[in-house]
């Protein structure tokens, strides 16, 4: 007569009397343990019920183990720091720009803290969130006023519907972009009320385009920086200036004037191009041509935390401000506070290039990645009973739909190991302890030292022979 093998599944209350039931409840609650238990006695009677031999069924102390690894993965940071090895500096998927010390420092005193978030403190009356940074803004961009959302695509709907809602909006069909996470252009503009119309062609769009287009209806003219993508060859866009003179000629035909609205997308404040990192539409440049109203991103290329900022005159501003969407996008303190502290660091263009961390990888000499790449390698191959590592040659790109075709030359350690894939070993990396997140290439795996800190060269070096060593 055989015995029933679920018999032998130990009791939740067994498995809470082992020896390693202490250690576990000095990790987390009781309630979280329990929930581990279970789901580990569940994966049991799985293996039980698919028939295997009393030789493959997991033993007590093996059962212990799967608990102990689902009390680790519990108690992991969903957020843990990361080392960037890929050499995108803006990195969506690893949240873009990381902050400077002066932005994070002033975040977490706003956490700990109460903060005059919406109360003058001279007067002791309510007061506007935004008025600090505001000040900042239009100092470094040289709008009249301006105003802070969650992000820029929330800056984009904002304005339309507050500008333009039922009203068309003009703008070129080359600049029909789909940014990240699929939202398209023509989808945000549905979204907000406004209606689209398209004018030119995907490679060439002329002012007369614009002229023929406008009409009684229009609520505005939008210009969008594609950012993400660029058409090369035989092409032609509308400069801004002669968008601001279209709608000049036309504002005088009408009671309401008619603004022209340029989402510059990255959010770059001074000209990069002397830098040696290229050409991006910058906010102050935008309200100089003559826009009514400039959209770009807190992050990217301004450093700071994720929002979007909307610089411009003080009509259109104040319509946004008071518009009832305006509250469901506002931002916290917490955001408030890092940008504030990033825009303080802008004020010096010698120090954002110093400390806004985007700016100092991108401007980090080849010659210190290739001694740090050496230094490396040689801890690494000399850890190791053979030769895993070697310096290499890369390129590194800004990212975050900045600048797609502008390389940053750079350095990487190149990693080849013999007995597993590189695709083994990329995912033995990501699960390391801080996970590294390599780039795949040509059968090796790299780490682009340009999107590296120095202060992560201790901590990458162990990571990569742990890596290795896992049996």
């Amino acid at each position: 007569m055989s015995t029933n093998p679920h018999r032998a599944i130990p009791s939740v209350t067994e498995l809470l009397s082992l020896p390693e039931a202490e250690n576990w409840l000095t990790r987390v609650p009781r309630a979280v343990l329990v929930d581990a238990i279970r789901a580990e006695l569940e994966s049991y009677r799985t293996v039980l019920s698919s028939g295997s031999s009393a030789e493959t069924r997991p033993s007590l102390a093996e059962i212990a183990t799967g608990i102990d690894q689902r009390i680790e993965r519990f108690s992991r940071s969903p957020l843990p720091e990361v080392i960037n090895g890929t050499g995108i500096l803006l990195h969506t998927g690893l949240g873009r720009a990381p902050m400077a010390e002066k932005a994070v420092a002033a975040m977490a005193e706003a956490a700990r803290n109460y903060a005059p978030l919406e109360i003058n403190l001279e007067t002791g009356q309510r007061g506007s969130r935004t008025s600090s940074v505001q000040t900042l803004l239009c100092k470094l961009t040289g709008a009249e006023a301006a105003c802070v959302v969650n992000n820029n695509a929330a800056a984009l709907v904002l304005t339309l519907a507050a500008v333009a809602q039922n009203r068309d909006v003009i703008v070129s069909r080359g600049e029909l972009i789909e940014i990240g996470g699929g939202f398209r252009l023509p989808e945000i503009m549905q979204t907000s009320g406004a209606r689209l119309v398209e004018v030119g062609t995907t490679n060439r769009t002329h002012v007369e385009d614009f002229r023929r287009a406008v009409n009684h209806d229009t609520g505005a003219l939008l210009k969008v920086h594609p950012s993400n993508y660029d058409v090369a060859g035989f092409v032609e866009s509308v400069a801004t200036g002669h968008l601001v003179e279209i709608a000049k000629q036309e504002s005088t035909q009408r009671a309401d004037p008619l603004p022209v609205i340029y989402d510059i997308g990255s959010g770059a404040l001074e000209d990069l191009a002397p830098h040696g990192i290229g050409a991006e539409p910058s906010a102050r440049a935008a309200i100089e041509d003559g826009a009514d109203l400039v959209l770009f991103s807190g992050d990217k290329l301004l450093g700071g935390p994720q929002a979007g900022i909307i610089v411009g005159r003080q009509l259109w501003i104040e319509r946004l401000a008071n518009y009832p969407l305006m509250r469901a996008l506002r931002v916290d303190k917490l955001t408030l506070a890092g940008l504030e502290a990033t825009l303080r660091l802008h004020l010096e263009e010698e120090l954002a290039w110093k400390e806004v961390p985007v700016f100092a990888l991108a401007k980090t000499p080849l010659s210190e990645l290739t001694s740090r790449a050496e230094e490396i390698v040689g801890a690494v191959n000399g850890s190791l009973a053979h030769s895993l590592a070697e310096v290499a040659v890369s390129d590194a790109y800004l990212g975050g739909g900045s600048l797609p075709h502008k390389h940053l030359n750079s350095v990487a350690v190149r990693l080849h190991p013999d007995e597993i894939s590189e695709q083994e070993f990329a995912s033995r990396l990501r699960s390391g302890h801080p996970p590294i997140v390599p780039r795949l290439h040509q059968g090796n795996v790299l780490i682009d030292m340009r999107s590296v800190f120095p202060r992560q060269d201790k901590t990458l070096i162990q990571a990569i022979v742990n890596a290795i060593q896992i049996a």
